[in-house]
């Protein structure tokens, strides 16, 4: 054989060999492609992130007042209130990044990530986004250690119905939210070890997680009656609402026209 139709012969098995592996990857479910998925950012990462906004909050709430007396006093007065506004506006960004997290989780199980913005982008932004919604809501909650209003201790930002200065039944709900939250965003560590069936179920909670954190806004956050955030929980909610039901509806087709195949 020539060294020309050997090259012929090279190209052609490598041509057969690229169209094989895309057409077993437009068959793979994109719900085992994310379970095989190793997580994004590494477990010392994430520890660094969730301690950096601990740590925030903490220096944020109880050092700087003691440390620094004269300047907490110039910036926050008699009565401050910077650090209702620091929990409020956390929690603002906390809940729309689980939202886009949801977002991004329903695009890549609808297979809609192949169009936009691609499968292995849709997951890293789906696994961000709820790593970095995790670290807000933990700094939302704690910032509320040096608010004198609130009178908050960790006991009471972390065990539900132990927050009772504002609106105790609706704080309770996103601390449940929380915890749930942390686990589902700890599942990405130990899929391996728990298996698909379980990772799929805990993942499942991920709407329950977004229901009681829309709940929890509404219930417990100040800012309800204005119109961007209302605005904000509208277009949230109904999005989340919007692609579920197409999930759901391309599943049922799916199902469906496999049926019909296996019958004919």
């Amino acid at each position: 054989m020539t060294d020309d139709k050997a090259a012929r012969l090279a190209a052609i098995r490598a041509a057969n060999a690229a169209r094989a592996t895309m057409a077993h990857a437009a068959d793979v479910d994109p719900r085992d492609a994310a379970i095989d998925a190793p997580p994004a950012v590494a477990p010392a990462t994430l520890a660094l992130l969730l301690a950096g906004a601990a740590a925030g909050a903490l220096v944020a709430a109880l050092l700087l007042p003691a440390v620094a007396p004269t300047i907490g006093t110039s910036l926050l007065g008699d009565n401050p209130k910077a650090y209702w506004y620091l929990s409020r506006s956390s929690a603002v960004v906390a809940y729309a990044l689980l939202w886009l997290a949801m977002v991004f989780g329903l695009l890549i199980t609808s297979k809609t990530a192949r169009i936009w913005p691609g499968g292995p982008l849709a997951l890293a932004l789906h696994q961000h986004t709820s790593l970095l919604g995790l670290a807000f809501t933990l700094f939302h909650a704690l910032i509320l250690l040096g608010d004198r209003y609130a009178a908050a201790s960790l006991a009471s930002l972390f065990v539900p119905l132990g927050f009772v200065s504002h609106r105790p039944l609706w704080v309770a709900v996103g601390q449940v939210a929380f915890y749930a939250l942390a686990v589902i965003v700890m599942s990405f560590y130990v899929k391996q070890y728990i298996g698909r069936r379980a990772w799929r179920v805990i993942h499942l909670v991920s709407f329950a997680v977004f229901g009681m954190a829309l709940v929890h806004g509404i219930g417990a956050g100040s800012d309800t009656a204005t119109p961007l955030v209302q605005g904000i929980y509208w277009v949230s909610g109904a999005s989340i609402v919007f692609l579920t039901s197409y999930r759901m509806l391309v599943s049922t087709i799916a199902r469906t026209t496999d049926r019909r195949a296996q019958r004919a």
